[in-house]
């Protein structure tokens, strides 16, 4: 089982979309998927409650004191378990980091969300101390432009090069669709084109994100092999 966990302590930054854009294209393309939603507002746990027919199973009763038990029950039974992390630095955070195969750090193009993504790499390090390994991280830009980046996110992600930070290639773009999900409780194969735009270009971008993140996955296994 391999556990990929979403975190930055900013709030907003994508989080949810992330996780739930990843979960529901590993399920469509036939992989077991779980979701931990961490988030106090439960946002994919709400999502779940919709008449969306895709395998993915959320969680929401996880607490500091049961998450490790909770991420161990789906061991032998998922192929992927995606942890939705709350905005804060916290004991649930920590424990979940622990666990992680990856760490995926949303971020938008902004100082303010480039600042908590260093808090963010700062907690990762400080449980690679406590653990003795390295915890495979890469920060990810979210609700960006498709085609021309911005100016402010040119610069983030030239200093974020200049730190060697790993980022991913592949954007989570802003998309219509990818609200639409959150609104409609349905995966990005089961909205309706005539009622949304835009969906196969979000569908598109969800597969080349997801498939990026399986090469890093499969990088990852082999290095620690």
């Amino acid at each position: 089982m391999q556990v990929i966990a979403v975190a930055n302590p900013k709030g907003g930054a994508g989080k949810s979309t992330t996780a739930l854009v990843l979960a529901t294209t590993l399920a469509e393309a036939g992989a077991t998927v779980a979701i931990l939603d961490c988030d106090p507002n439960k946002p994919l746990a709400e999502w779940r409650t919709g008449d969306s027919t895709s395998s993915v199973e959320v969680h929401g009763d996880v607490t500091e004191s049961t998450i490790y038990s909770r991420i161990e029950s789906f061991r032998g039974k998922t192929k992927f378990l995606v942890i939705d992390l709350e905005g804060t630095a916290s004991r649930m955070t920590s424990r979940a980091l622990q666990r992680a195969h990856l760490v995926l750090i949303p971020v938008q193009a902004s100082t303010v969300d480039a600042n908590q993504a260093a808090r963010a790499i700062q907690l990762i390090r400080e449980e690679e101390e406590g653990l003795g390994r390295l915890i495979p991280y890469r920060v990810v830009f979210t609700r960006t432009a498709a085609l021309m980046p911005s100016k402010m996110e040119k610069e983030i992600a030239n200093d974020l090069v200049y730190a060697s930070v790993p980022c991913m290639s592949t954007k989570v773009c802003e998309r219509s669709a990818y609200k639409a999900m959150f609104a409609r409780k349905l995966t990005l194969y089961e909205l309706d084109a005539k009622e949304v735009s835009g969906i196969p270009n979000a569908i598109v971008n969800s597969e080349e994100f997801t498939k990026e993140v399986i090469s890093i996955l499969s990088n990852e296994i082999e290095v620690a092999a």
